[in-house]
């Protein structure tokens, strides 16, 4: 069954089509979710809240083929809620288990995120969702605007700035090489 079809049966009320939707989004909301705020903890909250407003939303939802910007948008607009009650809140790092071929790989890839995570947190929350978006979820930059609920100029102008700030508090990297979403050196 295709999308569309299901969020117009959850439309109706249909809990186990909100659930198919729902199932189908959640890794991805969870990881944007997590980016934006720096906590896991933080994040599954966001999510929930914002799965929450979608279920009791989506009987407004003009169209259903933007189901997943619309869910996105719920979803950034929820962790900018919790940023902004959690502004001094301490962060911790989650570290995913994977090979390492050299010794000192491990702490040059922990010291680079450590590097992209201080960079991160250090931009206002609205700025952090649209490079979240735009960089990490892959979302083109009009969807983000729309996601976001600003217009395209002002993210494209936001955007440069943050990606600009972030390559000063970065430092300078090795030549031909950039900052990739994991926080490695590419």
């Amino acid at each position: 069954m295709d999308q569309r079809s299901l969020v117009q049966r959850a439309q109706r009320g249909d809990h186990d089509a909100f659930a198919v939707l729902a199932g189908a989004v959640i890794g991805r909301l969870g990881r944007t979710a997590r980016l934006i705020l720096r906590d896991p903890e933080l994040a599954r909250d966001a999510v929930q809240e914002s799965l929450i407003g979608a279920w009791r939303d989506l009987p407004g939802l003009r169209d259903p083929d933007r189901f997943d910007a619309w869910l996105h948008r719920l979803t950034v607009r929820a962790c900018l809620r919790l940023a902004r009650r959690e502004r001094r809140r301490d962060v911790e790092i989650e570290l995913s288990p994977e090979e390492h071929g050299h010794p000192g790989e491990l702490e040059r890839e922990v010291a680079q995120r450590q590097a992209l995570d201080t960079a991160l947190r250090r931009l206002e929350p609205d700025r952090r969702a649209l490079v979240v978006l735009h960089l990490y979820v892959g979302l083109e930059l009009p969807d983000v605007a729309a996601a976001l609920g600003i217009p395209l100029g002002t993210a494209k102008s936001r955007l440069h700035r943050s990606l600009r700030e972030l390559r000063l508090t970065l430092g300078p990297t090795p030549e031909g090489s950039e900052l990739t979403p994991e926080g490695q050196l590419a």
